[in-house]
């Protein structure tokens, strides 16, 4: 529950800065993992929603398509009609307790619909979600050929996988590329959001090996 609770904050930290938007895509996909907790349509819905923003359409395409077929059965009062086929291979639980009631109004809903529908005819955009160099979905912490498992990035939530940035507490690391971003981020923006984010990271991963941030 902490770690789905800090997603949920540095993601709002990050939706409220611009360079930050695709930290925020990877976020809500992270939550995804969580499903079995965080209530899936809304999940989906948000994952689709902020990939679509930042130009990600195959992935929006591929998390909408499944809020779609979520509200289907949450209507349905049952999974057994659920197509999982898009996520083998990841580490999305299939079996989760649905919703009691959609997230989205009607009108919400037939919007995304909509778009769905429209982006289905577009032959530039395919149904798959994007791997990285395990061959894996690249939020997935499980590699898909290995099973070997990697940490989650205590900034987005994706597996970090190289140029690994290790804090004091053991079991806590960050992509590099992404920590930099975020502090960055914060340094120029003097956002009160980022910078509680950071200190919250400081005190559950202790300190990185040479901290070089300050808030003056």
């Amino acid at each position: 529950m902490l770690l789905i609770a800090h997603y949920c904050a540095n993601r709002s930290a990050c939706l409220g800065q611009e360079s930050l938007k695709p930290l925020s895509a990877k976020l809500s996909a992270a939550l995804l993992r969580h499903t079995d907790i965080v209530p899936a349509d809304k999940a989906f819905y948000e994952a689709g929603l902020h990939a679509k923003a930042i130009g990600m359409e195959n992935m929006a395409f591929v998390f909408l398509n499944r809020y779609l077929d979520l509200v289907e059965a949450i209507e349905d009062g049952t999974l057994d009609m659920l197509d999982n086929s898009d996520f083998q291979d990841t580490d999305i639980p299939f079996e989760i307790p649905l919703p009691a009631k959609p997230h989205l109004t009607e009108s919400q809903h037939e919007e995304i619909k909509e778009w769905v529908l429209a982006v289905s005819m577009d032959q530039k955009v395919e149904q798959v979600l994007p791997q990285d160099e395990r061959s894996t979905y690249e939020a997935s912490l499980v590699a898909a050929s290995t099973g070997i498992t990697s940490q989650p990035c205590v900034v987005t939530g994706y597996p970090v996988l190289r140029n690994k940035l290790e804090f004091k507490q053991s079991g806590h690391s960050a992509n590099k590329e992404d920590w930099n971003k975020f502090l960055m981020a914060t340094k120029m923006s003097h956002s009160s959001d980022c910078q509680d984010v950071l200190r919250f990271i400081g005190q559950w991963c202790g300190s990185t090996p040479n901290p070089s941030y300050s808030f003056q």
